[in-house]
């Protein structure tokens, strides 16, 4: 058995001048709270604050990072337990599956999964043994014990990992049950929702029509007509605003904004309600209403946030059988120049605007997207994201956009996942390249130490707070006798 230990100088440089700056500057923010302005873990957690389940569907089944790394190397997802669509048979047995992931955990060595669960498992769990095939039930049954644990339920994980707000995604029609009941609970944790609509943009995809429908429901507004569906997205919109929602968040493929005329919207909208729409279709109204979400954060303060070039589903088999999100989602070539030329001209230097711009490819960092937020004031550049939230992703990222941008035309970090026990892991090792990059820039003498302490603060804590608008505590006022459902309806906009 080999020991689990993780170094204290871990990620920093080899060069002992720019390492022990670096160790001086994680130092003085390591134990700042976290802001967590964009993410993906259920409200339901949080809401109904029951014990974690056994150790593998808490951190194997949900984890495409780790699952993808597995089917890369022929392992059927059926044996690693991931639910098919059509609901047949997979491994049930979570100690077989755990098994597996142990006796092939070595395929992670050098990436940033390896350092998240590594981390999970020596400061969460205690576990001082590596995980591999030989340890493996022994971590398993700590880990299990340990989840028993009262100190180990949400809220109190919550609380422990001193995060001081956390935001959901939540679908435009989502009641926000969940948001409610942590609201009207006697917990303090401050989570609140980020409003995505991506899916009744997709006029041309199956189940739209449901979608719509969903939406006329939340919005308490019938749709029949484009203009009733602009309406429906702005009372939801202002829902989500008095239910503690600072964002928005749009994923296309391409980040294309072009606005075209309210009546060709409509013939697009009635197209769709013929089941007509082409996908030339989808992508004239999705780049129509990426202008018109631009609008509204103008007119109602919500950070629009923008997440192009994932081609998902890009493994038809795994797509149809597991259905989406399971790792075949890959990254394209992006362009934002001329893409985002319509909705910058329109809007980019409006004060009420903040528009935050992530990508999946990294040749356009230096090339459009700091040139772009280093000149419009309404842009920042979202940090390096998904394929690239790792350590050369990271560093890459710094180098690739400040000498251009800046720090301050960023927005600090987000941990955009749906495992909630790596939050503190992923936080950690952004604080720890962040150091390590400013610390080269005081060992070069670009910048002094006040300065690099300063920029370390900003990266961490200031940066995102301030993007995302999270300084304030909501000030909506709610029906509490009510109770969640009833609550929910006394803070919709009137019809």
């Amino acid at each position: 058995m080999k020991p689990l230990a993780l170094h204290p100088d871990r990620f920093f440089d080899a060069e002992p001048a720019v390492r022990s700056i670096a160790r001086t500057l994680y130092e003085a923010v390591k134990a700042l709270p976290l802001v967590c302005p964009h993410g993906h873990v259920p409200p339901v957690l949080l809401a109904d604050d029951e014990p974690f389940p056994e150790p593998t569907s808490l951190l194997i089944t949900p984890d495409h990072y780790i699952f993808r790394m597995l089917y890369s190397h022929g392992l059927r997802l059926e044996a690693l337990g991931i639910p098919t669509q059509d609901g047949t048979p997979v491994e049930t047995n979570p100690r077989t599956i755990w098994q597996r992931f142990a006796d092939h955990y070595h395929l992670f060595l050098g990436t940033p999964t390896r350092a998240w669960l590594d981390y999970v498992f020596y400061h969460l769990f205690d576990i001082r043994t590596r995980l591999d095939g030989a340890t493996a039930m022994p971590v398993y049954d700590q880990i299990r014990e340990r989840l028993q644990e009262p100190a180990f339920r949400p809220r109190a994980l919550f609380d422990r990992f001193n995060i001081e707000v956390l935001t959901t995604t939540d679908s435009a029609a989502d009641p926000l049950a969940h948001h409610q009941a942590i609201r009207v609970s006697d917990w303090g944790g401050r989570v609140v929702p980020c409003f995505r609509p991506d899916a009744v943009f997709r006029i041309a995809a199956p189940g739209w029509r449901q979608e719509v429908e969903r939406l006329a429901e939340a919005a308490d507004l019938e749709i029949t007509r484009y203009t009733d569906f602009i309406e429906a997205l702005e009372r939801r919109r202002a829902f989500f605003k008095e239910m503690g929602a600072t964002s928005t968040d749009h994923a296309v493929l391409a980040p294309y904004a072009e606005r075209i005329s309210a009546g060709a919207a409509d013939r697009l909208f009635q197209r769709a309600f013929r089941s007509e729409a082409t996908a030339e279709d989808q992508a004239g109204f999705e780049a129509h209403m990426l202008m018109e979400m631009a609008r509204m954060s103008v007119e109602d303060g919500l950070v629009m946030q923008l997440h192009p070039g994932a081609y998902r589903g890009h493994n038809e088999a795994v797509a149809s059988r597991f259905g989406p999100d399971k790792g075949g989602d890959i990254p394209t070539a992006t362009e934002y120049t001329y893409n985002l030329k319509a909705l910058l001209n329109a809007y980019g230097t409006d004060p009420r605007l903040t528009l935050v711009v992530f990508t999946l490819d990294e040749s356009t960092y230096s090339r459009e997207l700091a040139p772009l937020a280093g000149h419009y004031p309404a842009m920042k550049l979202g940090p390096a994201w998904w394929f690239f939230d790792s350590i050369e992703g990271m560093r890459r990222y710094r180098e690739l956009t400040t000498e251009t941008a800046g720090i301050y035309n960023t927005a600090g970090f987000n941990d955009d996942t749906r495992a909630f026990l790596s939050i503190p892991a992923r936080h950690d090792l952004a604080r720890r390249v962040d150091a390590n990059y400013v610390a080269g820039l005081v060992a070069r003498h670009q910048v002094d130490l006040d300065d690099g302490r300063r920029m370390m603060r900003a990266l961490a804590y200031d940066l995102a707070k301030a993007t995302y608008r999270l300084d304030a505590q909501p000030t909506a006022t709610l029906d509490l006798a009510a109770g969640a459902d009833g609550a929910v309806a006394a803070n919709r906009p009137p019809g």
